[in-house]
């Protein structure tokens, strides 16, 4: 909020003159400077009555190149929506709106929310303010790198796979994916739509408490929406608690985890035990089994989504000479679609495709299921599941480009929130010798998101 003698305007201008600083950084893909300073101004006209103000006066937030802002470009970093505009608000976003937020601009992404390093949109590479040589993560790496270097208050983003956990943890700030269903899907693009959850940046647990509670809640657009009441977020970060927490010994075994990541988590559940909380080892042996289902069904999804982006409703058209429609078809989204996407949509048809639907689509749905009844199991004792956010820090860019299989393993630890529908969040608690930040990755049972709130408040104040 905005205090004192403080403008909005000053404040949004303080931002703005930032981003232009951090250009290089390629975080945003359009920036409202004007329009941002409007709204700022009309914020100013009430400074001085506090009871017109909304619940996110003067909070300035950035928006993921996947969410619907209307009369605003939203292109999800890919070529095949170039210059396409939005004819309404994603419901989120709306509700930043309504409780006086200030929209800055629109934020880099990968193509469709498809990767694991934003090294796979239309816009060019974001770079992580930390380590410029270093990627920020994906997809959601603009939305990250925007909180990271003070380009923004707070920022949305999307989170199918770990798309916020895993960006906010190479960037060392907080990133929330709430419990499927807690936050209206409504206005946001879709990649793969049983597994799509929008989610926030900040760098502390009081903005995304706050911002949560706004944009959380029931929404007539949206039927896979919870109907259950949005708790107060804000006040429950007050209380303090011991937790019954779980980790799998399974995931600080995994040969891809790093050293350093897994003598970490080590020492803090030693140090989470003296502090009086419960944190016990259970059994887990669905861990290399959650990125191949994963894969087979997002993608399956994302082929069926990605259909309507054809080149006759809206979006790019390929300007060449066309023989017939099946022709338009397949120049339109050759040229439009980038590499990964087209990956992800042909394996996704083809887990479709009579004789191997059974084989992989249905299998994997099996797959699913196991895992959530193995994760309501471990709710049933405990309230929180710990393990690493990421295999590993930042990596360079190309260092993984050529090997898709190591790439997907980055999502080794993410992906479980989002095949179970369970709420997670990464806390950056901790600093590798190569320089580079990493947290801690905690999830709760569905829409426990303020569990997960309490736990990282009292983890980040003991840390300071």
């Amino acid at each position: 909020m905005i205090h004192g003698e403080l403008r909005c305007v000053e404040v949004v201008q303080s931002y703005l003159d930032k981003i232009e600083t951090s250009a290089h950084l390629n975080a945003y893909v359009a920036v409202y400077a004007e329009e941002a300073l409007n709204r700022a101004s009309q914020l100013d006209q009430k400074k001085h009555d506090p009871t017109t103000w909304g619940n996110l006066y003067g909070v300035v937030i950035g928006l993921k190149d996947v969410l619907c802002y209307e009369g605003h470009e939203v292109t999800g970093s890919s070529a095949i929506l170039k210059n396409h505009q939005a004819i309404y608000s994603a419901t989120a976003v709306q509700r930043l709106i309504d409780q006086d937020a200030i929209i800055i601009g629109n934020l880099n992404c990968d193509e469709f929310a498809m990767g694991s390093s934003n090294e796979n949109s239309v816009y060019g590479n974001v770079l992580n303010a930390l380590d410029e040589s270093r990627v920020p993560g994906g997809s959601s790496g603009g939305s990250a790198v925007a909180v990271q270097a003070d380009l923004c208050m707070v920022s949305l983003g999307s989170d199918t796979g770990g798309s916020v956990r895993q960006p906010a943890d190479f960037c060392g700030i907080l990133g929330i994916k709430p419990g499927y269903g807690r936050i209206s899907r409504y206005g946001l693009l879709a990649y793969a739509s049983s597994f799509d959850q929008i989610g926030l940046f900040s760098k502390n647990t009081e903005d995304l408490a706050l911002v949560l509670s706004v944009i959380s809640g029931v929404d007539e657009f949206d039927s896979t929406c919870s109907n259950e009441t949005v708790p107060n977020y804000v006040s429950a970060l007050k209380e303090e608690k011991k937790f019954k927490i779980a980790y799998f010994p399974e995931s600080l075994e995994h040969p891809s985890l790093d050293p350093e990541i897994r003598k970490s988590i080590e020492t803090l559940i030693i140090q989470l035990k003296s502090d009086g909380h419960t944190v016990e080892p259970v059994s887990f042996n669905y861990l290399d089994h959650i990125v191949p289902a994963y894969y087979v069904l997002t993608t399956a999804e994302a082929s069926s989504n990605l259909s309507r982006y054809d080149g006759i409703k809206f979006g790019y058209r390929t300007p060449g000479p066309i023989e017939d429609l099946n022709a338009l078809y397949k120049k339109t989204r050759s040229e439009g679609f980038g590499n990964e996407v087209k990956k992800r949509i042909m394996l996704g048809t083809f887990v479709l495709s009579t004789g191997y639907y059974d084989a992989y689509f249905a299998k994997a749905q099996q797959v699913r299921r196991l895992i959530v009844e193995k994760t309501d199991e471990v709710f049933s004792s405990y309230e929180l599941i710990i393990m690493p956010t990421v295999p590993s820090t930042a990596f360079r860019f190309g260092e993984k480009s050529n090997d898709a299989i190591e790439m997907f393993l980055g999502d080794l630890y993410t992906v479980y929130a989002n095949l179970a529908g369970i709420p997670g969040i990464s806390i950056p608690l901790f600093k590798h010798s190569n320089g580079m930040p990493f947290g801690l990755q905690a999830m709760s049972n569905r829409l426990q998101e303020t569990v997960l709130l309490q736990f990282s408040n009292q983890l980040l104040r003991q840390s300071d």
